[in-house]
């Protein structure tokens, strides 16, 4: 059977049936949206002979379509990014536990579910970003983006976003829930305009001088520092400079892209094969080289474009933990009015 790539919008998703399953086929659900991911699933079938018909949406689309389809469902493997997706997978009952030595082994623990429903296969740095010629004196912590100085000057993302809601999830784990409060009303008294866009929007905002200061996830600038992208040429990326906050505390915050085995897996051994391979060296390089991305793996060689944004220091924070804060993260921008 040949595999598949379906690009699919709300209206189409439910319209769209799997082909029927067959051995030596493998289902999978991914809301990953990066061409070069493409490798990943050639060199899967070549070694294994498995075939991938894939089913391609967002990701609340696709977690809502596996929880219509209940037991019925033919999708072996959930794909998403951010660690809270993952973790609403699980709470929906859209994932099973499985027992993988390889990836028990390969996976650091803080970058997988502590009941192994979940793993992560490549990481995000979150990281602040700013105007060299008006900032001489950047934040180096999240919390000082909440420092009166930087009123007027802070460029974000809405709260409705799961980058946003991990981040603060991760403040409310290090710091506790009243600092995080505090410092989530601080980031909203220095907004410079209303939150929107994504990450690559608050890196133009740079360029636009719509604001000084912003956060995106590194691998939007690792990508623009690779090949040309709209708004971000090459003389307005030299005016950009950069800081992995919290150096000398807990780090930088990461975020993960990552997958599970679904609950219903109607070819559950070569979702495990799968999820394996993921953690391999040559899928987690093409992670990195592909999509300028951290392996999840210790010891993977880095993009150019990766290494070229500089060694840091990581949060180490337990991803499980901070996935369980998001609902308190999202009554924490509500109550500060974080749009």
């Amino acid at each position: 059977m040949t595999p598949f790539k379906s690009l699919l919008t709300t209206a189409t998703l439910s319209a769209i049936a799997l082909p029927v399953l067959a051995e030596g086929e493998l289902n999978l659900y991914s809301s990953r949206h990066y061409d070069t991911d493409e490798r990943l699933y050639s060199d899967f079938t070549d070694q294994t002979g498995i075939t991938i018909n894939r089913i391609e949406g967002k990701a609340d689309e696709l977690l809502a379509r596996m929880q219509a389809e209940g037991a019925n469902s033919p999708a072996d493997i959930l794909l998403t990014v951010d660690t809270s997706r993952l973790e609403r997978a699980k709470n929906m009952g859209l994932l099973q536990p499985i027992d993988s030595d390889l990836l028990e082994t390969r996976i650091p623990a803080k970058l997988q579910d502590s009941d192994n429903q979940w793993f992560g296969f490549s990481q995000r740095a979150r990281i602040i970003f700013f105007d060299k010629a008006d900032v001489a004196e950047p934040p180096m912590t999240y919390v000082d983006l909440a420092d009166p100085k930087f009123k007027g000057m802070v460029c974000h993302r809405s709260s409705s976003n799961v980058y946003s809601q991990t981040l603060l999830s991760a403040v409310i784990e290090n710091h506790g829930q009243d600092a995080a409060r505090a410092w989530a009303q601080g980031v909203v008294d220095n907004f410079a305009r209303a939150p929107q866009g994504g990450d690559t929007d608050q890196l133009r905002g740079l360029v636009s001088g719509e604001c000084d200061i912003s956060i995106s996830n590194t691998y939007y600038f690792a990508r623009a520092i690779r090949r040309d992208v709209d708004g971000l040429p090459a003389e307005a990326r030299e005016k950009i400079g950069w800081v992995f906050p919290a150096q000398n505390a807990e780090g930088a915050h990461m975020n993960l892209s990552g997958g599970g085995v679904a609950a219903n897996a109607p070819n559950r051994d070569n979702a495990i094969k799968f999820m394996e391979y993921l953690a391999s060296d040559q899928a987690q390089q093409y992670f990195s080289n592909g999509n300028d991305e951290y392996p999840a793996v210790d010891g993977v060689a880095l993009a150019d474009s990766v290494a070229a944004l500089g060694s840091f220091k990581a949060d180490d924070v337990d991803l499980s933990k901070v996935a369980k804060n998001v609902p308190t993260a999202q009554k924490i921008f509500n109550e500060v009015g974080w749009e």
